[in-house]
């Protein structure tokens, strides 16, 4: 009998310290609407997004945090206006940090995840993350608007640089150097 998988969630909480000292692993779906953040800035989104989390230390002996975290969300097409698809594939790599010193500390490749005593809030660093990858400008891959919207028909306007007074003529008046 096989059974259908099951979609377990990823922890919301731990300790990152711990976790990197113990080399663990974390998978998981986060539903959308825990990350309050990412579900304003996005039309809608698909219920969940998955992420994969690992804790450990990179070369230079510093706690990391290297994730992955995949999904899809609706953001609004520039032109048109109109939801397009936009699929999240998200690399996370950061340093796990105490303070604004240690962050000081890391090497230039990698950003610091601040964490202070005791757990923190795993969906928080997710949620910055796709918030950084998100693109900054969203259009659909196929023309969804009529070229002959971006021309415009109206000639009015042309020209009128030239019919405008010149700010500075005044200026060039009272030093007495006309320009040529």
């Amino acid at each position: 009998m096989s059974q259908a998988p099951t979609t377990k969630s990823l922890p919301q909480r731990g300790d990152p310290r711990k976790y990197a000292q113990q080399g663990v692993k974390l998978s998981g779906n986060l539903a959308l609407d825990s990350l309050p953040r990412l579900k304003e800035a996005v039309v809608e989104g698909s219920g969940d997004v998955s992420a994969e989390l690992s804790f450990g230390f990179s070369e230079e002996g510093k706690r990391v945090l290297n994730g992955h975290v995949q999904g899809s969300v609706s953001l609004i097409c520039q032109r048109c206006l109109e939801p397009v698809e936009h699929v999240i594939d998200c690399r996370i790599h950061v340093g796990i940090v105490w303070n604004e010193d240690q962050a000081k500390a890391l090497p230039r490749s990698m950003d610091p995840w601040i964490v202070g005593e005791g757990q923190a809030d795993f969906y928080d660093i997710v949620e910055e993350e796709l918030l950084l990858d998100l693109p900054q400008v969203v259009y659909h891959d196929e023309q969804c608007v009529p070229r002959e919207r971006f021309v415009s028909e109206s000639t009015e306007g042309v020209g009128a640089e030239e019919s405008r007074p010149n700010p500075f003529q005044v200026l060039e008046q009272l030093k007495g150097t006309p320009k040529k």
